[in-house]
């Protein structure tokens, strides 16, 4: 008697699949909330403050989300990865500086970018390779970085500062000109952002990093490059935080020792308020750039209703706190849901 082999369903793809896309949904919901709390404070403020939304204050908001915007698209990506990088302020600032000492010699802008966007590739090369390589925690090694960083930038700098007049005039308008209200480095963060975004969920290497993020020992054994992917995730980020610190001496045309101190903060607090977990393996580097968006308008609207400025910080850090406790709630009732759904799935075999 001749036995035909039934063919074994593999319910494994489906069901990581269905859950993919479920805790996908969750974290939408998560920016769609973002989305609706920008929307309705600038919509309170313009009632209280009829030229907040004027087309100079339109222009304000989008040039100063800008910079902020960038750098939280690359910690977003190593966040994603299960890690974090704290280092990213000091690169910005010791960036910044590179670019304006190259400029204010007579150098040619491109280059001047280029030049902050290398020495922010060599930083996130020496962090992947600690975190990757010598399996440091990140926390620890990118601390320590933020401090070698910041002490050189010191050094270097010292009491020195570079001003706009001592910059080429073509670059200091880039920083602040634009298409009707659309500032210039408003485009350049949003093509950044949409090419990161495809690049994540459009490319194998980066729909690797999420399941880099959701279980690093599970994404080894299915044959993940776990230390590429890591070094990839830091390369990123320090060649953003380096681009970021090149547009930041554009739109401000002022960079001293102090830049960029305490910045790395405000980018954890932008990037887990737009969603990304921070237990890495979930969010987008579009909720990312919603926070960010978020986090600068706040500053922007104390000021316009008469606010004191020195709340940012605070209310910054709220900000942060209730975002983690979302994270752990959502976490907690996606797994209880995934838990439930496998249980109805085994039931249904037996049945």
């Amino acid at each position: 008697m001749t036995m035909t082999a039934q063919p074994v369903r593999n319910e494994t793809a489906p069901q990581a699949t269905a859950s993919r896309r479920f805790i996908d949904k969750v974290f939408k919901a998560r920016e769609l909330a973002v989305v609706a709390v920008l929307v309705v404070m600038l919509g309170a403020t313009q009632i209280y403050n009829g030229e907040f939304l004027s087309e100079q204050g339109l222009k304000d908001l989008m040039l100063n989300a800008t910079i902020l915007v960038l750098v939280a698209v690359g910690q977003a990506v190593v966040v994603i990865t299960k890690n974090v990088d704290l280092s990213v302020g000091s690169v910005l600032g010791i960036s910044a500086f590179a670019a304006g000492n190259y400029l204010r010699d007579g150098g040619s802008p491109l280059v001047g970018v280029l030049l902050a966007v290398a020495l922010g590739v060599l930083f996130g090369i020496l962090n992947g390779a600690l975190v990757s390589l010598g399996k440091v925690p990140a926390l620890v090694v990118t601390l320590g970085t933020l401090y070698i960083v910041r002490g050189v930038d010191s050094i270097w700098v010292g009491s020195k500062q570079i001003t706009a007049d001592a910059l080429p005039g073509s670059f200091v308008d880039f920083g602040h000109d634009g298409i009707w209200v659309v500032p210039y480095l408003a485009l350049l963060a949003v093509v950044v952002l949409l090419a990161v975004g495809y690049y994540l969920r459009s490319y194998r290497s980066g729909r690797d990093m999420y399941a880099l993020g959701s279980s690093p020992e599970a994404a080894n054994l299915a044959g993940v490059p776990v230390r590429k992917r890591i070094m990839t995730a830091y390369v990123l980020c320090g060649a953003l935080a380096g681009l970021a610190g090149a547009l930041y001496l554009a739109r401000f045309g002022n960079v001293d020792s102090a830049t960029g101190n305490g910045y790395e903060l405000t980018v954890v607090s932008a990037v887990v308020v737009g969603g990304v977990a921070f237990t890495g393996g979930a969010g987008t580097v579009y909720g990312a750039a919603l926070g960010a968006v978020l986090l600068t308008s706040i500053n922007s609207v104390l000021p316009a209703i008469g606010v004191s400025s020195v709340w940012v910080t605070a209310i910054n850090g709220i900000l942060l706190l209730l975002a983690i406790a979302v994270d752990r709630i959502l976490a907690l009732r996606v797994a209880a849901v995934l838990r439930k759904k496998a249980a109805q799935m085994r039931s249904a075999r037996h049945d």
